[in-house]
């Protein structure tokens, strides 16, 4: 018998705490108090339950809501937008945020861009609280002047969101790489660098007047240029750079035309020693021609002394000639 009763008492017990646990009787009581009797009732908390929604945090966020004077949002518009997949604490607090913030803010805006990923809590307070956006990121920008001094400076971008464009807006990278070709196109329109380095604020000046922020989620209170520092001569270099490329050019081009003069030298070498080769096939012939001229009786034995002679005085000539010019050569004093 005990041990049947022991079995009845825990029965009750588990039926009681399955109760208690869809039926948050502590939640229903907690919303009368703090809401009125009605607003929160105990069918939708069971409801709650049985959806998987989490009944104190739709409780908490009307509470909260109603507190803060938000009336018209009822639990059943926190509860579809947990079952879309929401941050519904977010929405409570930037909500009751822009509220107090005088920021025009409705639900639907509000889930809209927490559902679009947007941290709408953040986005809240950076438009009561401006955010500074570095630009670039880390390092510096270069840019050259027209006179090819190269500048590299550094901006800080204040900005505060801007709600509306948080849907669809392009984020601060699309700030940062706008604000950045802005201060290269400026730096590069300046005639000199030192116009630049006086008044720096003529950049801020002018990439503010471009309109930056059209189509992104922030707007661009102020550019104040934090860093501007002098590079290098870059128009010196691009200078040194051409006239070494144009260098070699010619270099290239004096090289070619040599190479075609020694190609033209060799080939008139090869003509010279064609027509050596032709005068010897010529001289060949002679002997040929003069034995038929003695066979034709054209030519006699004194001729035939007589040329020989005449070829022997002048071989001894040219060999007597030849031997003056070596003299001569060998010692110049003498010659002298």
């Amino acid at each position: 018998m005990p041990v049947v009763q022991m079995l009845m008492l825990a029965m009750i017990a588990f039926a009681v705490i399955l109760i208690l646990y869809f039926v948050p009787v502590g939640m229903w009581i907690q919303g009368i108090v703090s809401l009125g009797l009605g607003r929160i009732r105990i069918v939708d908390l069971i409801r709650m339950r049985l959806r998987k929604i989490s009944p104190r945090l739709v409780t908490d966020g009307v509470i909260n809501l109603h507190k803060a004077g938000l009336v018209n949002i009822a639990p059943d518009m926190l509860e579809t937008h947990y079952l879309a997949g929401g941050k519904v604490q977010n929405i409570v607090s930037a909500m009751i945020a822009a509220d107090k913030a005088n920021i025009p803010l409705t639900f639907e805006t509000a889930t809209a861009i927490d559902l679009a990923g947007r941290d709408v809590l953040i986005a809240v307070q950076t438009s009561v609280y401006p955010k500074v956006i570095n630009a670039p990121m880390e390092g510096f920008l270069a840019a050259v002047a027209k006179d090819g001094i190269e500048l590299k400076a550094r901006a800080r971008v204040t900005v505060r969101t801007n709600i509306p464009g948080l849907v669809g807006g392009a984020t601060d990278e699309t700030i940062i790489a706008r604000v950045g070709e802005g201060i290269v196109s400026a730096i590069g329109s300046a005639d000199n660098y030192s116009a630049v380095l006086e008044n720096p604020d003529n950049i801020s000046r002018t990439v503010l007047e471009k309109g930056l922020d059209a189509g992104t989620a922030f707007e661009i209170l102020s550019i104040d240029i934090a860093d501007l520092d002098v590079g290098k001569n870059i128009g010196a270099s691009l200078q040194a750079d051409q006239a070494e490329a144009d260098l070699r050019v010619a270099q290239a081009k004096a090289e070619t035309r040599r190479a075609m003069a020694v190609a033209e030298e060799q080939e008139m070498t090869a003509k010279t020693q064609e027509m050596k080769a032709k005068v010897v096939e010529a001289e060949a012939e002679v002997p040929k021609a003069m034995a038929q001229a003695f066979r034709d009786g054209n030519l006699g034995i004194l001729d035939y002394y007589k040329m020989e002679n005449i070829k022997s005085d002048t071989g001894m000539r040219d060999a007597i000639a030849g031997s003056d010019a070596e003299t001569s050569d060998d010692n110049p004093v003498q010659n002298n």
